[in-house]
């Protein structure tokens, strides 16, 4: 079979700590089947760029890297992608920044990876880009003269087309896409606004998944990204989960608990779910000493500002709800800035009556497959989430909320709470049965195996049923 050749902003790779992303298991799982290589940024700096590549091996998964110096940082990661791209991608415009020097950082950038990439490269290999960091990679790599069939992932949401027009040279970015033979979004909403856009700005034309500016046509599709579900199950009974479960259970003193398990990121609705959680206990005194609620929010992109904003603002809020409602034995929220491993975070959500997913804008969010496949089958808790993550599109026996709503988050935490057993084993069954169907195994194989066939050729009958 061909070699598949992943290329991402960071790479990562093989380890035993438990701290792995699906994401990351899929793709050195295929990596591994075809012996392929795994291409991006160490996360390290160095002085002068000078172009050499770090070849490793791990559990049988190459790996080739390079280390970016710092101005190449400022400008490609934290300018352009982070500060830029993201916010504007995730609805925030009032976020977003518009500089030359992003821009131009963010094209040096992906040059650079171009050039690492392209001597890698065999012609029969199968290229697979990841995410919004390297959109202007596979233009790059064809202005290397490279025929080899390419594929895209967006793994966060497109926007509408009125507020992509924001971007400085919108649609100068958005051509480059059409040098990949397959471009996969997480849902059917995000792969329409994409189709609005290049009819609307581009002159394009979509007949079903094929979608064509002036002679280059592509392959557009929904493909929703999942989780090990099996092994996530699996993890919520290993012994370290067991051990989890005990501390969390002891020291709830039969309180049921709330989780919520989110980068420290503004597109993950914190403040508005701590908002929405006083709301409840304003609404609901009943309740107090009743439940708690975990928010485990481990901190990200720290250099960019608007990051540092949101530490300060959550902080704030945290302790004026602990403090108005607290008492000197029961702390109505938890709020810890620190990951955990897999096994452990999978005895969290067992632990953990109801989770409670409400970003403003996600790709997909993993955490409301992982909290799902975390459930006691005989005893499962509730899921109340976002209707504006991709995952509400499969995961509809969710309770579902517009997370803006104070109200409504208190509302459905009250009807969780409430919730009869029979009613919650059947809800979860529903969500279980789409988690283990469409999971991490399957959205690879749906994908790759578009991007493997011709190019004058379908798409085999099971990549066909990429549905929502």
């Amino acid at each position: 079979m061909s070699r598949l050749i992943v290329i991402s902003n960071r790479v990562s790779r093989p380890n035993t700590s438990g701290n792995q992303g699906g994401l990351a298991v899929a793709i050195a799982q295929a990596l591994r089947e075809s012996r392929g290589i795994w291409v991006g940024w160490s996360g390290e700096t160095t002085e002068n760029f000078t172009g050499h590549i770090g070849f490793a091996e791990d559990e049988g998964v190459k790996t080739a890297t390079i280390d970016l110096e710092e101005q190449d940082v400022d400008e490609y990661y934290n300018g352009y992608a982070n500060k830029t791209l993201w916010p504007l991608f995730h609805f925030r415009i009032d976020l977003a920044e518009y500089a030359r020097d992003f821009e131009g950082g963010y094209n040096r950038v992906n040059q650079r990876f171009a050039d690492t990439a392209s001597p890698l490269i065999e012609p029969d290999d199968i290229i697979w880009v990841q995410d919004y960091h390297m959109i202007p990679l596979g233009q790059m790599l064809r202005d290397r003269g490279l025929q080899n069939r390419m594929g895209f992932f967006l793994h966060i949401p497109w926007p509408p087309t009125r507020l992509l027009v924001s971007l400085p040279h919108h649609s100068k970015l958005v051509s480059t896409l059409f040098a990949y033979d397959v471009v996969g979004f997480h849902t059917e909403e995000w792969l329409e606004s994409f189709r609005h856009y290049v009819e609307r700005e581009m002159g394009g034309t979509v007949d079903g998944d094929f979608v064509t500016v002036g002679d280059r046509t592509i392959q557009a599709v929904a493909c929703p990204i999942g989780i090990n579900a099996q092994e996530f199950a699996s993890a919520a009974t290993s012994e370290a989960a067991h051990e989890m479960r005990s501390l969390v259970r002891a020291s709830l003193q039969d309180r049921t608990m709330i989780v919520g398990v989110d980068r420290l990121d503004y597109s993950k609705g914190l403040e508005e779910r701590f908002g929405g959680y006083a709301r409840f206990l304003k609404d609901h005194p009943e309740q107090h000493r009743k439940v708690v609620l975990t928010q485990i929010a481990p901190p990200s992109r720290g250099e960019v500002e608007s990051y540092q904003q949101i530490r300060a603002t959550l902080d704030s809020l945290a302790g004026r709800i602990n403090g108005e409602y607290s008492d000197v034995d029961w702390t109505p929220i938890r709020y810890v800035n620190q990951g955990y491993p897999r096994d452990k975070l999978a005895g969290i959500y067992r632990s953990a009556g109801i989770g409670l997913v409400t970003p403003l804008r996600d790709g997909m969010n993993l955490v409301a497959k992982e909290y799902v496949a975390a459930q006691d089958p005989e005893d499962p808790g509730v899921l109340i989430l976002s209707r504006f993550a991709g995952a509400a599109m499969q995961l509809k026996d969710a309770l579902l909320i517009n997370p803006y709503s104070p109200e409504e988050m208190s509302d459905a935490i009250t009807r969780a709470l409430a919730m009869p057993l029979d009613e919650r084993k059947r809800r979860w069954r529903a969500m279980m049965d789409s988690v283990e169907h469409q999971d991490i195994s399957w959205w690879r194989a749906a994908f790759t195996e578009r991007l493997m066939a011709t190019r004058q050729e379908p798409a085999s009958p099971d990549a066909e049923t990429v549905v929502q």
